[in-house]
């Protein structure tokens, strides 16, 4: 149990500060009372002028304190003695760190293009799927491709990805941060060159697959990559913009499916397009340090020296900073990390088992994370967003090219307002957003639904509506899913909640997208928006009843206030 107390004393109340003979001085101090197995102790610091010496005799009975002036640390002993440690007592965390804008942008953009690729396929494939049927554009013999074909191909990735999180859960530490990323950038190659020269339908099926497993490496690597490397004071800004790159993937993606889908065999072009920026990115991972982080987290698990690891680290930390290698302060912050991870390290052994997720707060937290992210599958997106170029068509927009163009307009659009949401989201809320959001999804659907039913003659009911559910879906379930998911689960079944969610969001994305072609063809276009925004308000009645507002709240306050 710790417990935070801030208060000011008179010298009267406070004998060491009458001690060093300062008129009128005043102590502030911040007290940590930490009970432990056998014994409970009391830190005390206090904030003193810059006086060059200090004592004080304290009775043996005094709890040992601690007190730190402005480059030095003092410790007050209970048996009377003052000893200076000349050390700050200022965590390192709280300072802002120095560093190179130049050298900070290409850790992040490496990486995000793992994002970015993960965007581009679903924008390539809205496209891909017009050319790969059409009898004059798909240049192949077997482009009549029944709605079970089509939802293998069109969901092909999504089960690779979904493999790829479960297959990267028990090997992440072991690969590390950046040889998960090169890994993930070869599988985009290797995907993305069968896939564009793919002679058959199995084999097109099987590019598919593997380009997914890079999605699913590259989308757990990505993440911890750039948080394990970024400076602390704009690490939530990196963060939140790879969710932007995501969109810019989805806008290059209909850019180019709008200029390839007037030529024959185009949706080869519009796959292999792929291939040149997954191998920039692999390139550029291959030419980044590894992430100081895992390198001292390999050294904690005993898997490395740890002499050899800290010097690694040491120099990473000076490359990723743009400063001169092996520098004071990246050694200071490596020395910092190195005994945070060694207590948090201490920690984990004591974790419950995988099904602790289940069971009390933790649950609580899948209920809501979990219940998020699959909300945010079932209410349709993924179908939307593969199947754009298609209902656009069947809109009124006869010629494919039409349709693509229309597809690049929703693609800036939603662009634009990824960015309101980003920017807006610790100002109005979380909830606020979300059921906004979610109660434009439901209006957008009724719309579709209503379209197909009755107002075909009007084409221009379904752009809007497509306008209106990009609109509401980017500024509710797109980026606050997922920002609830990281800030939701307590500190002990963080890391394996997450995987749930992450295996939850892939799993229900891969099976909506694989149903909606069979599911149209059962209950009819009309029929299925309306499903889909029925299920939208349900969704929305969730987030009443059980999501909570975290906005302004710590993880620690969300854990204590929320969860118990």
């Amino acid at each position: 149990m710790s417990t935070a107390i801030g208060a000011t004393v008179s010298p009267s109340l406070c004998p060491l500060a009458s001690s060093v003979s300062l008129p009128k001085a005043r102590c502030r101090f911040l007290f940590h009372m930490t009970t432990h197995r056998h014994a409970a102790s009391r830190e005390g610091v206090l904030l003193l002028p810059s006086s060059k010496s200090s004592h004080h005799v304290v009775d043996s009975t005094t709890p040992t304190m601690t007190f730190s002036q402005e480059k030095h640390r003092f410790e007050v002993r209970s048996q009377g003695d003052v000893v200076e440690t000349g050390e700050s007592f200022v965590d390192d965390a709280s300072k802002e760190e120095i560093f190179s804008w130049s050298s900070v942008i290409l850790p992040f953009l490496f990486p995000a293009m793992g994002g970015l690729l993960f965007g581009y396929d679903i924008g390539a494939t809205s496209g891909a799927i017009i050319s790969l049927q059409s009898a004059e554009l798909s240049g192949t013999t077997w482009f009549d491709l029944s709605a079970i074909q089509l939802g293998l191909v069109v969901s092909g990735s999504l089960y690779g990805a979904l493999f790829g999180s479960l297959l990267v859960y028990p090997i992440a530490d072991f690969l590390g941060r950046k040889r998960e990323l090169i890994t993930a950038a070869a599988l985009y190659i290797l995907g993305g060159l069968i896939t564009g020269f793919a002679p058959e339908l199995s084999t097109l099926i099987i590019g598919r697959a593997l380009y997914g497993i890079g999605i699913g490496m590259a989308m757990h690597g990505a993440p911890l990559y750039i948080a394990e490397t970024s400076p602390s004071q704009i690490r939530g800004s990196l963060i939140s913009l790879k969710e932007l790159f995501i969109v810019l993937g989805i806008l290059v993606g209909y850019l180019v499916g709008s200029i390839a889908i007037s030529s024959t065999g185009g949706w080869r072009l519009m796959y292999g397009f792929s291939v040149p920026i997954a191998i920039v990115m692999g390139l550029g991972m291959w030419s980044l340090p590894p992430s100081p982080r895992w390198l001292l987290l390999r050294a904690v698990q005993g898997k490395g020296s740890m002499e050899e690891n800290k010097e690694k680290a040491i120099y990473a930390l000076s490359k990723l900073r743009g400063r001169p290698v092996g520098d004071k302060t990246s050694e200071e912050q490596i020395e910092s990390t190195l005994s945070s991870l060694k207590s948090v390290y201490v920690e984990q052994e004591a974790e419950g088992s995988i099904w602790e997720v289940f069971q009390g707060p933790s649950l609580k937290a899948f209920i809501i994370g979990g219940g998020l992210v699959f909300f945010q599958q079932i209410t349709g997106q993924p179908s939307v967003l593969y199947y754009a170029a298609p209902i656009l068509q069947s809109a009124g927009f006869s010629a494919a090219s039409d349709a693509a163009r229309v597809s690049v307009v929703i693609g800036l659009f939603k662009l634009l307002m990824t960015g309101i949401a980003v920017a807006k989201v610790d100002d109005l809320g979380r909830r606020p957003l979300l059921m906004g959001g979610i109660s434009g999804l439901a209006l957008a659907l009724f719309l579709l639904a209503a379209y197909y039913n009755a107002l075909q003659g009007i084409p221009i009911v379904a752009v809007v509506s497509l306008l209106l559910y990009v609109g509401c879906y980017q500024i509710s379930f797109g980026p606050i899913s997922w920002l609830m998911v990281s800030e939701i689960f307590p500190i002990r079944t963080r890391g394996r909640g997450i995987s749930l969610a992450v295996l939850t969001n892939f799993g229900s994305n891969a099976i909506v997208t694989f149903a909606f072609s069979p599911l149209q063809e059962l209950l009819g276009a009309s029929n299925l928006f309306a499903l889909f925004g029925i299920i939208s308000l349900l969704s929305l009645l969730f987030v009443i009843l059980k999501v909570p507002e975290t906005k302004g709240l710590s993880l620690e306050e969300i854990e204590s206030k929320i969860l118990r």
